[in-house]
């Protein structure tokens, strides 16, 4: 090795490899007689200096933080780290470590020379951890001396208590029966908040037969827009297709028999008391009810409805009510709607597959319903109207403080919405079957 070229000068360029004193491009690290080094030098960011008096490029001495690598005759690496070490400018690759630790024939034992060292920071024990990675798992053993002594510290420091895996609890699954217990205690308490919710808005409801209840009209206005006309698209597509697919499975089985012409029968009958209103429903609950919880999920979030409390503004009148109102009345129209929609798809099918004409597809239309059948759909569309927007009220003024929360809200309330939906059907073909109807 050359007298100078150790710790006192400076070091060869990254792609340069000095041996014997004559710079030279080789494809490996390392030559077998004599020593060599490497250097990999950080470039500052944005071409920024790192010190104004220097500039790189012209061949000067630059402060720029160095990993520099040199193989002794001894065959132990010496690693020399040079220049200020600032974790703002970047940190030098030690890509020239690596492949000097990776040759044919690896060192024994890897040291640090910090002689150039200006000055360090967090940035160079990161090099070192990385290092020392390295090092372990090729078996090399590493030498601490050369570091500076704070250096040393902070890193005996870090390696006094080891973790311990055998610390944390291993993860085991409850029994059965806890499992049990914890599906019926949280059922317990989600039917007890729904029927708190559900008696505040009752409450709220009778404030608005007395006309004390405090939202505005132009509030109800907004969401009678929001979930009414806006909704008609979805409504008219989902029906329609709806009315054509019944009529087509009873054209196809009522037809063996002759009796195609009661199809008109069968959509009408099936549309006005039981499709039209659900069908709806389930509609409304993902395009609206969703919407709802995610709104008052999002004020929750932002302590919208606890400065609502604060200003003496009882937020289930105005935020609740006018949404509830709004599907209320909104719901039989679109049930109406969606009934009528639903016939003309059967009627599509009917006189399309069936060449009845239409005059004799309306005549049995209205000879199979009545006033009762229409007015059984309305009344179950107002009750379902008012299970969206409790539902997707009750999941939004419940959620959590975060993005997550809100999201879960809104499946949570479409979820449950439809489920109150469906139960709330039965329980009406129950009483009807009792009543007569």
């Amino acid at each position: 090795m050359q007298p100078g070229a150790g710790l006192g000068s400076p070091l060869a360029r990254v792609d340069k490899i000095a041996v014997d004193g004559r710079p030279t491009i080789a494809p490996r690290w390392r030559i077998p007689d004599g020593c060599e080094s490497l250097r990999h030098e950080a470039r500052p960011k944005d071409g920024d200096m790192r010190d104004g008096g220097t500039e790189h490029g012209t061949g000067g001495p630059t402060n720029a933080a160095e990993v520099a690598v040199e193989l002794g005759a001894d065959q132990k690496l010496r690693v020399h780290l040079a220049g200020r070490w600032d974790l703002e400018d970047g940190l030098p690759s030690t890509r020239i470590v690596e492949q000097a630790l990776r040759a044919s024939h690896p060192p024994r034992a890897v040291t640090f020379e910090t002689a150039r060292l200006l000055s360090w920071d967090s940035s160079m024990l990161l090099v070192f951890q990385r290092i020392n990675r390295l090092c372990r798992g090729l078996r090399v053993p590493v030498t601490l001396e050369g570091l500076p002594a704070g250096a040393q510290r902070l890193l005996a420091l870090a390696d006094a208590v080891p973790e311990k895996t055998e610390a944390a609890a291993p993860a085991t699954r409850p029994l059965w029966l806890a499992r049990l217990g914890e599906t019926v205690t949280a059922g317990c308490n989600g039917t007890r908040e729904s029927m708190a919710f559900l008696g505040e808005a009752t409450l709220a409801f009778a404030r608005v037969l007395t006309g004390h209840a405090a939202f505005r009209a132009r509030d109800l206005a907004i969401v009678v827009q929001d979930c009414g006309p806006q909704a008609l698209g979805i409504v008219t597509l989902i029906n329609f297709l709806v009315g054509v697919i019944v009529a087509f499975v009873g054209a196809i089985e009522l037809r063996r028999f002759g009796a195609g012409i009661y199809v008109a029968d069968l959509v009408a009958i099936a549309t006005v008391r039981e499709l039209g209103c659900i069908m709806t429903g389930i509609i409304i609950a993902g395009r609206t009810g969703s919407g709802f919880a995610a709104q008052l999920g999002t004020m929750n979030v932002n302590q919208e409805i606890e400065a609502f409390v604060t200003m003496g503004i009882p937020p289930m009148e105005f935020l609740v009510l006018p949404r509830m109102l709004a599907l209320i009345v909104m719901m039989p129209l679109l049930c109406l709607y969606a009934d009528l929609i639903a016939i003309l798809g059967g009627a599509a099918v009917a006189v399309g597959m069936l060449g009845q004409s239409p005059l004799q597809y309306w005549v049995e239309t209205r000879h199979a319903i009545g006033f009762t059948s229409i007015g059984l759909g309305i009344g179950k569309s107002m009750v379902f109207g008012a299970l969206i927007a409790l539902a997707g009220c009750l999941r939004g003024m419940k959620a959590g403080h975060d993005a997550a929360a809100v999201g879960e809200a809104a499946t949570s309330a479409v979820v449950l919405a439809i489920t109150w939906i469906i139960a709330t059907d039965g329980l009406f073909a129950v009483l009807c079957n009792i009543v007569g109807i």
